[in-house]
């Protein structure tokens, strides 16, 4: 990924990062034309994914290769119909193991079981209204917020402290 300098079409150079101090993370760059500068925060869950992706900040050492992510991420991959599937599936979870980083919050035909916590039929309406892509991704991390925070029932409250928690 690069940053392109609008008015002058230059590549943005890299000038500071701050961080990760809370999970944030700031990333200053740079125009070495014009010397415009921008900045780009995230938030600890987008720093976490950019971690779990194994994406440097500030650029290579070394020049890229065709289709080295891939090849890296196909090394690491685990024989998922065979034997070590239930060896590596907390690999997948586990930050900077392994896999997607979103394994742990997609539903799988083990992880079947029924959820703890009950919805109240507002907060039910109001999980259906959140685009279908997404949606299963969203109720896990809802519940499981419910869960550890002690609440039986998800109500709109509880969303909307959730979604403030983790940053939705």
């Amino acid at each position: 990924m690069k940053f392109l300098c609008l008015d002058c079409d230059e590549p943005m150079k890299l000038l500071a990062t701050e961080g990760p101090e809370d999970g944030s993370l700031a990333v200053t760059f740079r125009c070495p034309e014009c010397g415009f500068r921008v900045a780009m925060l995230t938030n600890q869950f987008e720093t976490q994914m950019v971690k779990s992706l194994g994406v440097k900040v500030g650029g290579r050492t070394e020049p890229a290769q065709p289709f080295e992510h891939l090849r890296a991420s196909m090394a690491q991959a685990p024989d998922i119909g065979g034997a070590e599937r239930d060896a590596a599936e907390p690999e997948a979870a586990a930050p900077g193991g392994p896999g997607c980083p979103f394994a742990a919050m997609l539903a799988t035909p083990d992880a079947a079981a029924p959820a703890r916590v009950l919805w109240s039929p507002d907060a039910a309406a109001r999980l259906d209204r959140i685009p279908a892509f997404i949606r299963p991704m969203a109720k896990t991390a809802i519940e499981r917020y419910a869960e550890g925070k002690g609440h039986p029932t998800i109500t709109e409250a509880v969303m909307d402290e959730a979604r403030a928690a983790l940053g939705m």
